[in-house]
């Protein structure tokens, strides 16, 4: 990493508790003459964090001292168009992301031994933490030993993944571990690694600065709830910034969300987050910084706050975050940090301008919208979008609509059974996900309803498959000392694993009799689960309405059995006393469950769990990693397997051409998200990908999941755009993966088209509408993009991450320009496109042209914005992709 050149002389020392720390001080450098940089005292929280940064690592090269003028220019005109390197101090990935970022380690190693260089160059320069939690399923449920059984199944499919990053553990420095079992990425974030301040010493010195990080998980926001400034990003991006590659950005618009009053009773924080969701939605913030501020953060916890941080992609924010106040002290001290860490983190922030309490004036932003807490009322989102917001009073009549629309099947016996699965009937209950089981307040709250159900004689309707998930075993622990698992238990929702599970698409199967009568009715069946992500087809391929909701809210549903239900007017089921049970009846108050936490809940919980977070448990550390500095791939693998990015690539990259003569693979509408591009969930026995695996002798029960084996590009590229919802416009109204091949017009699984294009030599694009690649930070939405030959996609308007990655792989990012569309143009997908002014040199945003030749020889040419938004960007795309522009460069420098 550079050293700072501190042009401003911004060095200072802090005392605290008798230790000296060096800092880069923003007050220092503003009042330095020639800073010009203004009042920072007004700069919102997060530009202070880049700010710092800035001074951190000004090296006159990659930071210079315009860069750090240009965050004062910003306080004028609240927006800027400066491109500036950003160095998080960590990055954070999950298993499911991390397996294929380990994977191009390695295989960067293998490309630069056979380029001549040194293999231990590609090495974390950055701390580095990977923590598994994405590789549980629900297989078993509703027993006391169904967590013992899942672990076992993980274990079993996942024993050549766990190898792998067993190896990576040991040949790769400043990379650490977390095993299976333990809890989700963000939450052991957010209670565990996490310290709002970091240090490290440099030249005799501790220089202590903000903590930040980039993530390889889009919800790696969740800790923006506890003042850390980080994000997600694409593995290939995350990869350079472990190869010490600062992250391009331009200096954001920060968008005020300002928070007054409190929430009512009988509200929650998840009630709160989907109303967020919804209003920053409306407003736009795709890009942007979002920061939280006002009187209001005086009646949320942190764990409120880091609900709301977590569910930033889905209000389309890079970042929703919260400054340093005295709730932050009191959970950094409640959570079992370091006493000198902690006194740190007050002083630092203090010494900074980023503490804040009712008197700190409001900052300056580019923009602001107000939320009166007390307007907030129970919610559920639903059912295909986290920001479609529906009041509880209307979920009976959004699902009797999206019946409608989608049609309803109809209703058929369960086999063995006097009940039939009726349309709108919950199949999955799940209380899942780091978004709310971070958060005692609504894990409390579902225990207690549990409770006053069972004394009122209610239970769970047999055809739902209910499970409990937690993001850390100190949920377990204190949901046990209160008495309320056992209360869960009893309506089935035993553990099942701490991990993401329902919430990313690990649902399991449902049972046998369930399933057959959804599919012989073709029943339009429903889930409610406490996640963050509610995509078409990705919590279970046979549940076509998904709804999020609180823990509370998932246990109830589950009483219910049917979104046709109303909960606020219509009876739960018959008590045992043969009188009606209402919502009402046992939804616990807001006293009941502070009075639950303050009894149960205890910092040494917290201790004792993550005292030994890295070391596992007995199936982890009995596994045979080998070692090595490269790793010895196995042919044979159908898990992880050499990819071919840096197959014969070469020291110099290759000219840019222009693209000639292309056929479009997709032409797809708008919100189409990285699950329909890049599913994480179950691979189909008549997939592509499924055929791959059957033929090299894998049975279908131990396919596992797409996610799963993203460390193998055999069988991410046959699942590309192998949705089972996506809808692609060239297919003749047929769903799921398949598009036509011309000139001959057959239709046919997109792999197989993209194969045999590749075969006649013809490059490809993928053409699309608004918010194109929502949702997870998934990077084989990219790399499969480009395996399978396209060239260029091109839509109406990108979601950020999604850009950032197509850009990472060497696919051009293009969008139409004013008011165009795919539709203006009336396009078929029987032209072939020409996309012109590349070969003459990229430059950041420049238009470029497109030409559309039609069918009766007829041709129109209209303009397109090139989304390769920095100069970086530019060089990453010049390269053929981030990790080949890194290899060069590390080349270079030996």
């Amino acid at each position: 990493m550079p050293a700072s050149k501190d042009t401003l002389n911004t060095r200072r020392d802090l005392t605290v508790g008798g230790k000296t720390y060096s800092y880069y001080s923003l007050e220092a450098a503003a009042s330095e003459p020639g800073s010009e940089l203004g009042d920072v005292s007004r700069l919102p929280y997060s530009m202070k964090v880049l700010l710092e940064n800035l001074l951190r690592f000004e090296d006159g090269n990659s930071v210079t001292v315009d860069d750090i003028k240009a965050v004062g220019a910003w306080l004028k005109d609240k927006r800027s168009d400066r491109e500036i390197a950003y160095r998080p101090a960590r990055v954070l990935l999950q298993d499911f992301t991390g397996v294929p970022a380990v994977v191009d380690l390695a295989a960067m190693r293998e490309a630069l031994t056979k380029l001549g260089g040194d293999p231990k160059k590609i090495n974390p320069l950055s701390p580095v933490d990977l923590v598994i939690d994405h590789s549980v399923m629900v297989d078993s449920f509703g027993t006391p030993d169904a967590f013992k059984k899942n672990v076992e199944m993980e274990f079993e499919r996942n024993g050549e993944r766990y190898a792998f990053l067993r190896w990576g553990q040991s040949a790769f420095d400043n990379f650490r571990v977390v095993p299976p079992g333990t809890g989700i990425c963000h939450q052991v974030n957010l209670e565990n690694l996490a310290q709002v301040v970091w240090t490290k010493e440099e030249d005799g010195k501790t220089v202590a600065y903000p903590d930040t990080l980039v993530g390889t998980d889009s919800h790696t926001t969740m800790v923006n709830g506890l003042s850390v400034l980080g994000w997600g990003v694409g593995g290939i991006e995350a990869e350079a910034a472990m190869l010490g590659q600062p992250v391009s950005m331009l200096i954001p618009e920060v968008i005020g969300f300002k928070l007054t009053g409190a929430l009512k009773e009988g509200t929650t924080a998840t009630d709160l987050v989907l109303t967020v969701v919804q209003m920053l939605r409306a407003k736009g913030v795709v890009g942007k910084f979002v920061e939280f501020y006002g009187p209001g953060l005086d009646h949320l916890t942190l764990a409120d706050q880091a609900t709301i941080g977590n569910m930033a992609p889905e209000y389309g924010a890079t970042c929703g975050i919260f400054p340093v106040d005295e709730e932050t002290i009191r959970y950094l001290t409640f959570t079992g940090r370091d006493p000198e860490r902690v006194a740190l983190v007050e002083a630092y922030a203090k010494a900074q301008g980023m503490w804040r309490d009712a008197s700190t004036p409001d900052p300056v932003f580019t923009d602001t919208l107000e939320l009166d807490l007390g307007t907030v009322e129970p919610s559920l989102a639903g059912p295909k979008r986290p920001q479609d917001r529906v009041p509880l009073s209307g979920v009976s009549g959004s699902a009797e609509q999206a019946l409608t629309d989608m049609g309803s099947g109809t209703a058929t016996p369960i086999a063995g059974s006097d009940d039939s699965i009726e349309p709108a009937d919950v199949v999955i209950a799940a209380i899942t996900s780091c978004t709310n089981t971070s958060n005692p307040s609504v894990l409390v709250g579902a225990g207690l309803l549990a409770k006053k159900a069972r004394e009122k004689g209610l239970m769970t309707k047999p055809w739902v498959k209910t499970s409990l998930a937690p993001g850390s075993q100190v949920v377990t622990d204190y949901l046990e000392a209160a008495g309320l698992q056992k209360e869960l238990d009893a309506l089935g929702f035993d553990l099942v694993g701490y991990g993401c599970t329902t919430c990313i698409g690990n649902s399991g199967p449902l049972e046998p009799a369930i399933s057959e009568a959804i599919d012989k009715g073709n029943v339009s069946v429903a889930a409610v689960l406490s996640g963050n992500r509610n995509f078409e087809g990705r919590v279970h391929p046979m549940v076509k309405l998904n709804y999020l909701a609180s823990p509370p809210l998932v246990v109830a549903y589950a009483l219910a059995g049917s979104l046709k239900v109303d909960l606020l007017n219509d009876p739960l089921g018959t008590g045992s006393d043969g009188e009606p049970v209402f919502l009402k009846d046992i939804w616990p108050s807001n006293k009941e469950i502070e009075q639950v936490i303050g009894d149960v809940l205890t910092p040494e919980m917290f201790k004792a769990r993550y005292a030994n977070v890295f070391e596992g448990p007995e199936e982890w550390r009995e596994i045979d990693s080998g070692s090595g500095m490269t790793y010895m791939w196995n042919d044979g693998s159908t898990y992880v397997q050499y990819p071919p990015f840096f197959e014969e690539m070469k020291a110099e990259p290759e000219a840019m051409g222009d693209i000639a003569g292309a056929r479009a693979l997709a032409m797809l509408g708008d919100s189409i998200t990285t699950d329909h591009i890049s599913p994480a969930g179950a691979i189909k026995k008549e997939s592509p990908a499924g055929e791959y695996l059957i033929e090299h002798q894998v049975r279908p029960i131990e396919f596992n999941s797409y996610g799963a084996r993203r460390g193998n590009h055999q069988v991410m590229m046959r699942g590309t755009f192998a949705n089972i919802r996506i809808k692609n416009e060239m297919a003749d109204g047929k769903e799921g993966g398949y598009t036509k091949h011309m000139p001959d017009g057959a239709v046919m699984p997109i792999y197989d088209a993209a194969m045999k294009y590749a075969d006649e030599g013809v490059p490809l694009v993928v053409i699309g509408g608004k918010e194109y690649g929502t949702g997870s930070s998934r990077d084989w939405a990219a790399k499969g993009t480009r395996l399978l030959g396209v060239k260029a996609v091109i839509v109406e308007s990108f979601e950020r991450i999604h850009r950032s990655n197509l850009v990472g792989m060497g696919v051009l990012p293009l969008q139409f320009k004013d008011g165009v569309t795919r539709k203006s143009l009336n396009l078929t997908g029987q032209e072939t496109f020409d996309v012109s002014g590349v070969a003459a040199g990229i430059t950041p945003r420049m238009d470029l042209e497109l030409t559309i030749h039609r069918p009766d020889g007829s041709s129109e040419t209209v303009p397109l914005l090139c989304r390769i938004d920095t100069a970086d960007e530019v060089e990453y795309y010049k390269n053929g992709g981030i990790l080949h522009y890194v290899l060069r460069n590390l080349m270079k420098a030996a």
